[in-house]
């Protein structure tokens, strides 16, 4: 298997303190802000990713968000930009660039520059976000789906056309050849998330993506990968487990107990408040999915992200992280590595995505957790080959 680390780079800084009511004011004004603390979350990510190289991690996926302590990467290639300085060897991975809020043939420049200056280590991550971005950048929700399809193309022909001319809904360009061009051809690899929408994984199997199919494990992740298996046959391919991956809540300790201890207060803070802030539970984003985006599984949007709550919902308690804890990769090495081999075999996924730092835990707790997952964990998730996609057989 291959290991990637998610960092979601959280504002260091405990905003509980600035609550109101039990909620954070929105928008989190300028006041609340500490410059010092966001250079210091800039620097001490980065110190965590050279070492995340050193201990054998094959890749870090970093993401984009706006306007919200949940995550300090507005702008995820910068950082690529610079974590391609402070390594060699790993795969740097936007997980991802949201496609429908920037200027498409832009994000190709600075793809192919990143790819240049990485010697070929960037994974391109596209993804279309959530509404509440659509709402800041003032772009409306029901134009995201279109917005991406056309802004792949223009992508795709400014990295792979000798000159390209475009003109659409969106966007018009006159020809173009781009420069510099990606060092690996015809362009980087694409992985895009995926939520539970049929579209996205009918393009993603039409572009031959890899994909992450949705948040958990369970029925709704099942009939992902087998649509999109489906979707695959029609372009004559085949998935295989290379082309799935996931994402794992992991934390290594001496113990189970030991990690709810250490980790439990951290991951609360996550959910209660780094995940709570400006996400509205009505904020489903007119048009944000099509009338059918779900009819491919038996649940409907049951277990998706467009049914799950972001809040509205009460806090989550101690002991309620502890209930949590059984379902996780967390506890001894042994039990972490064995919890995510499962959860990999099952769904046919080479590739896992482990988090865990979630809730600004401290730096010294952060690569502490690097060390032991790279020492203890790795070698045992490195020498496990997954070697059929269950979902996608008989098909």
């Amino acid at each position: 298997m291959k290991v990637f680390l998610f960092d979601l780079m959280h504002y260091k800084v405990d905003l509980d303190p600035f609550k109101i009511d039990g909620e954070l004011p929105t928008p989190l004004g300028k006041r609340y802000f500490d410059p010092k603390a966001a250079v210091e979350t800039f620097a001490e990510h980065l110190d965590a990713w050279a070492e995340m190289e050193r201990v054998g991690f094959d890749g870090i996926a970093v993401n984009e968000h706006h306007a919200t302590p949940y995550g300090l990467m507005n702008s995820p290639n910068l950082l690529v930009a610079a974590a391609a300085q402070r390594t060699s060897r790993m795969k740097i991975l936007t997980y991802g660039n949201l496609l429908p809020l920037h200027n498409p043939l832009r994000l190709a420049e600075e793809l192919a520059m990143l790819d240049c200056m990485s010697n070929g280590r960037l994974i391109a991550g596209l993804a279309r976000g959530v509404p509440r971005e659509y709402r800041i950048y003032d772009i409306p929700p029901g134009e995201s789906r279109a917005r991406f399809d056309e802004g792949f193309e223009i992508m795709r022909r400014a990295w792979t056309d000798e000159v390209f001319s475009y003109e659409g809904q969106f966007y018009k360009y006159p020809e173009i050849s781009l420069w510099p061009r990606p060092v690996q051809q015809p362009h980087p690899p694409i992985w895009v998330p995926v939520t539970g929408s049929k579209e996205s994984i009918e393009w993603a199997a039409r572009v031959d993506a890899c994909i992450t199919p949705g948040i958990t494990r369970g029925v709704v992740r099942e009939d992902m990968i087998r649509y999109y298996a489906q979707q695959q046959a029609l372009h004559g391919r085949k998935v295989t487990p290379d082309k799935l991956n996931f994402m794992a809540d992991a934390y290594v300790a001496d113990s189970k107990a030991q990690a709810v201890k250490e980790y439990g207060a951290h991951y609360a803070y996550f959910f209660n408040t780094l995940m709570a802030y400006d996400h509205q539970k009505k904020d489903t984003g007119a048009g944000y999915y099509s009338k059918d985006a779900h009819s491919h599984l038996r649940q409907g949007a049951k277990g998706t992200f467009a049914e799950r709550p972001t809040s509205n919902r009460e806090p989550i308690a101690l002991d309620q992280v502890a209930q949590m804890a059984e379902g996780l990769a967390w506890g001894t090495p042994d039990e972490v590595a064995e919890k995510i081999i499962a959860e990999a075999d099952e769904a046919g996924m080479d590739t896992v995505m482990l988090v865990c730092n979630r809730g600004s835990l401290p730096q010294e707790m952060f690569l502490n957790q690097i060390r032991r997952l790279g020492e203890e964990v790795l070698p045992r998730l490195h020498a496990h080959k997954v070697k059929r996609v269950p979902a996608a057989e008989g098909l």
